[in-house]
């Protein structure tokens, strides 16, 4: 327990050492390998797969396979996903969508009460309600008939062992536990993450650290995967068991069977964009991260950031600023682009982004920020929406021996998703993503609720590239709204500041979501505050734990990885000897 303690308290990168006697099946050069996980656990799992000869998607299925596990109230299969993944073959990078779906039979009228005003976000999350229908499993069966190298079953191993074998309770998990007193209102999660009182068998206590937590139920359900693949998932007695779990609880859901034979993981287009001499690369709609991380970037451009010092007055002022534009134009125009129209060219354009940035002035904060109009024949009949997500989900980055990389986000949306768990996993609470309110003043929400529709999200998988089109870096992070500026900030910090990624993960937080700023609590940025009031923010102090995990090469070849001190995150790797 005490090295996992130090891991978790100063996370560092290790190198195994392993000398590696496998060739490449095509021919190629065998470099440095690296994962960076919220776990030592999946981060074990992943570097084993890498060892054995795994593609970077190999090791990021054992990696979530595992994270669903140990970190259950974060991720896991009865959630869903966003990838990046560098091919170093074709020189590209690839998008794979695997968020989760609404029920066929979802109106807009889901979250709203019988007199018609929005449900109680408590009363709406607790059930069958809130779950949509998950994609992990079917973006990593996708991902890898595109990547992978070893046998599927394979993937599995590190996972099913650990759940029949057992792993000790961490202590954000028991911290976390402790902070949801809703896991007791649920007879299965409330059998598996509390143990009986020892001076009163009627009460339940959370598990504490160390203790020693099995799950032969979800052992079981990987096996079913493992051997029949992603039907095993979507067509057999698991669908069947969330289905009859959601429709049965109280507060009733809506999913059906053919809700889980029709669903589909989507490849689709990665946003890439010039920031300095890179090319940022991130997720296009249903999530809208990539598009305002892209923002963000774009709007400070024109700022010679690299000449204002990390945590000083105008480099929080200006990223703030930014961020109160993105977030304006997010919450008006992105939603699930397969059934609204986003205009994302339009809002990537550089010429909108530098009259985005005519409106900040060094000297004063402006108010909250109104949406821009990228394109004057779109959103006339649309208004803004407020976001309601949660600051959970987990990321990991990895970069295989043959140059290929994954930057992804995973999630099951709030902690412990929707608390209803089955056959050993939680199910998410994606649903509740959606804006509660599907119009107001006679306008439609771009993130209404819609049968089949994909939730908005703000997941923020982000890959770099240099300046001649190579891998550079791969970061993403956890926080709901806040990932977005967690990650725009890192990458600020990597590419203005020229920061080791493990210090650009540990650099304080700002974070304006169009409103209050934000900055972290018990850093070096509390003693600006009084500063940055003088020039019209409104600041709130308080903690912002992200869970950034990246990856960087540097120009030598090198891979360095970072884990964010803030949770459990561990970085390991080899590299041939």
């Amino acid at each position: 327990m005490r090295w996992h303690r130090y891991l978790a308290k100063k996370p560092k990168v290790f190198l195994a050492g392993v000398l590696v006697l496998f060739l490449s099946s095509c021919g190629q050069t065998q470099g440095p390998a690296m994962v960076s996980t919220a776990n030592i656990h999946a981060s074990k799992a992943a570097l084993e797969i890498l060892q054995a000869g795994g593609s970077a998607v190999d090791a990021a299925i054992a990696a979530q396979l595992v994270l669903g596990l140990v970190e259950p109230q974060s991720s896991g299969i009865g959630g869903g996903a966003f990838m990046l993944h560098w091919s170093e073959n074709d020189r590209k990078v690839d998008a794979y969508d695997g968020r989760e779906r609404a029920p066929a039979k979802t109106s807009e009228k889901l979250f709203l009460t019988s007199d018609g005003k929005p449900m109680a976000f408590k009363d709406a999350v607790v059930g069958g309600r809130s779950v949509g229908v998950p994609g992990v499993v079917a973006l990593l069966a996708k991902a890898y008939k595109d990547h992978g190298k070893l046998p599927w079953p394979r993937l599995f191993r590190s996972a099913i062992q650990l759940a029949e074998g057992g792993f000790e309770v961490s202590p954000r998990l028991n911290l976390l536990i402790k902070r949801n007193p809703l896991l007791l209102t649920q007879k299965n999660t409330r059998n598996y993450f509390y143990e009986k009182a020892a001076n009163n068998k009627s009460e339940r206590q959370p598990l504490p650290v160390g203790y020693l937590l099995k799950n032969p139920a979800y052992a079981q359900t990987l096996k079913l995967i493992a051997k029949g693949g992603k039907d095993a998932f979507y067509k057999g007695p698991i669908a069947k068991a969330i289905v009859a779990a959601v429709n049965a609880h109280p507060n009733k859901g809506l999913l059906s069977d053919s809700d889980f034979e029709q669903y589909e993981a989507k490849k689709r287009t990665s946003l890439c964009r010039p920031y300095r001499s890179y090319s940022v690369c991130g997720m296009p709609p249903p999530t809208s991260g990539g598009i305002a991380v892209l923002q963000i970037l774009g709007i400070l451009e024109p700022f010679k950031l690299d000449r204002l010092r990390p945590n000083s007055t105008m480099a929080t002022h200006l990223i703030s600023e930014a961020s109160k534009l993105a977030f304006a134009d997010r919450n008006f125009y992105v939603g699930d682009s397969d059934y609204v129209d986003v205009p994302v060219e339009g809002l990537l354009a550089k010429p909108y982004l530098l009259r985005r940035t005519a409106l900040i002035s060094p000297a004063r904060a402006m108010p909250k920020a109104s949406a821009g109009q990228p394109d004057k024949t779109l959103a006339a009949n649309q208004i803004s929406s407020p976001d309601q997500s949660l600051p959970s989900t987990s990321h990991f980055s990895i970069v295989d021996s043959f140059g290929n990389a994954v930057s992804m986000t995973t999630s099951v949306e709030g902690p412990f998703g929707s608390h209803s768990m089955v056959e050993g996993f939680l199910l998410n609470n994606q649903l509740t993503d959606f804006s509660f309110v599907p119009d107001a003043e006679g306008r439609k929400v771009a993130n209404r609720v819609t049968g089949g529709k994909r939730p908005r999200s703000s997941m923020s998988p982000t890959i770099i590239l240099d300046k001649n089109g190579e891998f550079y870096a791969a970061i993403g992070s956890p926080g709901g709204s806040s990932i977005i500026g967690y990650v725009a900030q890192s990458i600020i910090a990597l590419v203005d500041w020229k920061l080791p990624m493990r210090d650009a993960i540990a650099l304080p937080h700002v974070i304006n979501r169009n409103g209050v700023t934000d900055l972290e609590k018990a850093t070096v940025l509390e003693k600006i505050a009084p500063r940055l009031e003088k020039l019209g923010h409104k600041i709130r102090i308080r903690p912002l734990t992200s869970g950034l995990h990246g990856i960087v090469e540097t120009s030598s070849g090198r891979l360095m990885g970072g884990a964010d001190p803030r949770r459990e995150g561990v970085v390991m790797g080899y590299k041939k000897q």
